[in-house]
């Protein structure tokens, strides 16, 4: 599984690295300018990311705007919703306002509020068919 982790505190990145990176190859970025630049890479390389973990609070362009420029890179790539990324939206900001936004407006996959939790991160993975069942 190829994944992006964007979240601008190194601790929630080596945190997220270290739960996701059995299953997976990790790439980190700061920013959610990085973030969208990493995904337009991989789109053009062929290789796009299974697996998009999104800090909604991050400097330059925060998580709801990379969100959906990611989301509009997928489909000027030709990517179908049914081959698009899973994104998750990883933050402290579980308001209602923002869950509406990301899942409305953006079209996250799904929202998870910080602290995460090893577990909850890994049953999300099942639920999104990205880990089978066995790797739990």
């Amino acid at each position: 599984m190829k994944i992006l982790i964007a979240d601008d505190e190194p601790h929630n990145r080596l945190l997220m690295e270290k739960i996701l990176g059995p299953y997976g190859t990790c790439d980190l970025t700061v920013t959610g300018e990085e973030a969208v630049d990493a995904c337009e890479l991989a789109l053009t390389d062929q290789e796009p990311y299974d697996l998009i973990c999104l800090d909604i609070m991050m400097p330059e362009m925060d998580g709801q705007e990379a969100l959906t420029r990611i989301r509009d890179l997928e489909r000027t790539h030709g990517i179908d919703e049914s081959h698009e990324a899973v994104i998750f939206m990883v933050t402290a900001l579980n308001t209602e306002e923002q869950v509406v936004k990301a899942f409305f407006h953006g079209g996250c996959t799904d929202y998870i509020a910080k602290p995460v939790q090893r577990g909850a991160l890994l049953e999300k993975l099942h639920q999104y068919s990205l880990l089978p069942r066995a790797d739990q």
